[in-house]
């Protein structure tokens, strides 16, 4: 009977329950149990299995550059780092919020570190992240233009409940990438969270979007009810070139 309710499990998909049974039967522990905490634990073992491969499904479908975390983030008062905003933007209410992060600093402080660790905390609250190389996805946005994909390729970008755009201002925007970016941030205003890292100073991004009226509108929507982070310091990569010789 045990063989067929595992085959049923299986068939069914129910891999955490079959995994929970399997063990419980092998080990011989199913009389350790009354029969509603054994119902209760195999529905925890399912839980917790879907819930993992949905948390591992979401931080796949972000296409973060590389792994980070909060727990490994360096608080040191010369990086103008405050562990309690981090700690409270890692719980992740600002997306909750529709608000937005703004990070900016010199080349090497930690801008994308900090930003893909507060999308990885993000991705394991449920949330739907993409992370994106503002440089590339004005180029692949382009493309998209060309052969008729751009109005798909930014419905994806709507769906996503944070969006990061890593690096931005490293080039002044020409007038297609100006109007690609207000509509971006059109498409999100009060319905999705921006994380942005930019080396540039927020007020020099005027500048880098360049027409006015168009400028106005996007800083009004990203920094209205922005947190932004300032850091500061030494570049955290060569601290780690210099520590490893």
């Amino acid at each position: 009977m045990n063989e067929s309710t595992l085959t049923k499990m299986r068939q069914m998909k129910l891999s955490g329950m079959h995994g929970a049974f399997k063990t419980a039967v092998e080990t011989g522990k199913t009389d350790h149990y009354t029969i509603d905490q054994f119902v209760s634990m195999i529905i925890d073992a399912e839980w917790d299995e879907r819930h993992n491969r949905k948390i591992e499904r979401l931080i796949r479908n972000a296409k973060f550059h590389y792994k980070s975390n909060i727990e490994s983030i360096t608080f040191d008062q010369s990086r103008n780092l405050e562990r309690n905003l981090i700690l409270r933007l890692g719980e992740c209410e600002f997306v909750e919020k529709n608000e937005n992060v703004l990070i900016t600093g010199s080349t090497g402080v930690g801008k994308s570190y900090l930003a893909t660790a507060l999308g990885y905390q993000a991705c394991i609250q449920g949330y739907r992240v993409n992370y994106f190389n503002t440089s590339k996805l004005f180029s692949k946005l382009k493309m998209a233009k060309a052969d008729g994909s751009y109005l798909k390729e930014l419905a994806k970008i709507e769906r996503q409940d944070v969006i990061i755009l890593d690096d931005f201002g490293l080039q002044a925007l020409d007038s297609q990438n100006r109007i690609t970016l207000l509509e971006i941030i059109e498409d999100r205003h009060n319905k999705g969270s921006i994380i942005v890292t930019s080396q540039i100073p927020v007020q020099g991004w005027y500048d880098i979007i360049g027409e006015k009226t168009i400028a106005d509108a996007v800083l009004d929507r990203l920094i209205h009810q922005a947190h932004r982070i300032e850091l500061h310091g030494e570049s955290m990569r060569k601290k780690k070139s210099i520590n490893k010789e």
